[in-house]
């Protein structure tokens, strides 16, 4: 029963930092893709709303 906690934390550390990762790279992708709109001459698009 020693191991469970060290198995779980690990897992844990592992989805929390997968899931930081890809929060991160979707923010800057998303960044990157304005930017190369405003250099084309595109307006940006607005956000889009859900209401619902």
């Amino acid at each position: 029963m020693d191991w469970v906690p060290i198995v779980l934390l690990t897992f844990k550390l592992l989805v929390f930092g997968t899931g930081m990762f890809f929060a991160i790279k979707w923010h800057y992708d998303k960044g990157k893709k304005k930017k190369e709109a405003e250099k084309n001459g595109q307006a940006p698009s607005p956000p889009v709303e859900k209401n619902g």
